[in-house]
């Protein structure tokens, strides 16, 4: 039988996961809004989807902010590269789409 006390603390903690979860699935969401935004520019003016440059950098920045907040820096990076991924495969898309290139590089 577990303390009603922990049990009360342990649905606090997972009532605040819940939350953070539910803000992170609004936080992508409006990435991507953003995300195909870029990409319906870059299939207009006929753009590569992927902008390795971009990546690194945006890459960089992550594992500073990851450092900065005490997280696993390795972890942010999978994280964004997943992301990433994601990204390029809406622009490839979208460029299919607008009948322009499906390169990932310039």
């Amino acid at each position: 039988m577990i303390d009603p006390a922990i049990r009360e603390q342990l649905a606090g903690y997972r009532q605040s996961i819940d939350n953070i979860d539910a803000a992170l699935v609004h936080m992508l969401a409006e990435r991507f809004r953003c995300t195909k935004a870029v990409g319906v520019l870059k299939a207009t003016h006929e753009l590569p989807p992927s902008d390795p440059a971009r990546e690194e950098y945006q890459i960089d920045r992550l594992r500073r902010l990851a450092q900065e907040a005490h997280l696993d820096p390795d972890f942010a990076e999978k994280f964004l590269n997943f992301i990433i991924k994601e990204v390029i495969r809406h622009h490839e898309a979208i460029a299919a789409e607008h009948g322009g290139t499906t390169e990932k590089t310039a």
